[in-house]
């Protein structure tokens, strides 16, 4: 009887104690699970999973992540990434928790003594690089494809590195009407289409989101017409391959669309690739050190117009960088045109007066 009391008592100051309200741990976890935790995106997914060890383990659920990857990119749905994805260390937890967040990389320079280099055999480069694009307009998807790049041959190692994920004659509708007009057309296509680009490397089982969200820069082609939407990040790398510019390189995915005036606006060009500071494309063997740094690197949520704002800071290092380099060249010049000047008078001086 007083065991019966204690606990009536215990339970009535817990109960007390909550405000009157009843603990989650007392709605039944297939209740949480099915009706509350599938209603949930990413991140507040994630916050949840902190704040019980019971709810911990139920947000942890390998179908939740399944679903929400699926949801948020449907590429990740394809064969081969599921595939890649089922080697994470926590499947598709992980795989989110690598490419949801913006990468964090302009700021990151490793110590000098640590820093990877292009011919570093330690790094281990993996045999493929598997890529999961994505394009919505507005909540639609345009195109979803998986594409699988070959990395261990020389002829990847020493061209310059670039994906292309159309052919030649091959079009996407973008479900938005070719107006003909400028600024209506491309503020449209600025406004609403969104990309993903998922760089995966199966052997590290790490992921790397390399695009901006929404473009960085939209214009109009100047021989072709087209439209190119401009998706980027800026990236702080570890100096591979000795190139002039600094530490800083940008992964820029184009997306070229065009079309008839009054009909549907088309996609006709989807690519990446990864520039330095001179404008130059860099190699296969450099890029796969860079990667390497950026699915090591940080990431955090990044705050709105932050990426086209870090895509003009670099077009602006690269126009002073640029200058500094006409500068030397003319200041060359002028020695050499010295030089020359200086040797011809002394000739003449040599031939007339000895």
């Amino acid at each position: 009887m007083n065991m019966s009391s204690s606990c009536s008592t215990s339970a009535t100051a817990t109960s007390a104690d909550s405000g009157g309200a009843t603990a989650i741990t007392a709605v039944h976890p297939d209740i949480i699970q099915t009706h509350i935790l599938t209603r949930l995106d990413g991140p507040t997914l994630a916050s949840t999973s902190c704040a019980s060890s019971d709810l911990h383990s139920l947000c942890t659920e390998e179908n939740l992540w399944k679903t929400i990857c699926n949801s948020n990119w449907p590429s990740t749905a394809h064969p081969c990434i599921q595939q890649a994805i089922s080697s994470f260390p926590s499947g598709h937890r992980s795989f989110y928790s690598d490419s949801f967040p913006n990468l964090h990389h302009h700021h990151r320079q490793p110590p000098a003594h640590r820093r990877p280099k292009s011919n570093d055999s330690s790094l281990g480069h993996s045999s493929e690089l598997i890529s999961a694009v994505d394009i919505h307009y507005g909540n639609e998807l345009v195109y979803s494809k998986v594409a699988v790049t070959e990395t261990s041959s020389g002829w990847f190692m020493c061209s310059p590195f670039r994906v292309d994920l159309l052919d030649p004659k091959e079009i996407v509708p973008a479900l938005v009407k070719f107006d003909g007009e400028d600024d209506k057309c491309m503020a449209r296509v600025a406004e609403n289409m969104r990309l993903s680009w998922i760089v995966i490397d199966p052997a590290k089982k790490r992921a790397v989101n390399l695009s901006s969200l929404r473009p960085v820069d939209v214009r109009r082609h100047w021989l072709t017409g087209e439209i190119q939407a401009s998706y980027a990040t800026v990236m702080a790398t570890g100096g591979c391959g000795g190139r002039a510019g600094g530490e800083f390189v940008i992964c820029k995915a184009v997306v070229t669309c065009g079309g008839k005036e009054g009909g549907d606006l088309q996609v006709r060009e989807i690519s990446m690739q990864v520039e330095d500071l001179e404008g130059k494309i860099i190699s296969g063997k450099d890029t796969l050190v860079i990667l390497q740094e950026a699915m090591d690197g940080n990431r955090r949520k990044g705050e709105a117009g932050e990426e086209k704002r870090m895509y003009e800071v670099f077009l602006e290092l690269r126009r002073e960088w640029r200058e500094r380099r006409q500068n030397r060249e003319r200041r060359l010049d002028m020695v050499c045109i010295a030089t020359g000047v200086s040797i011809f008078m002394a000739f003449w001086v040599f031939v007339l007066f000895r």
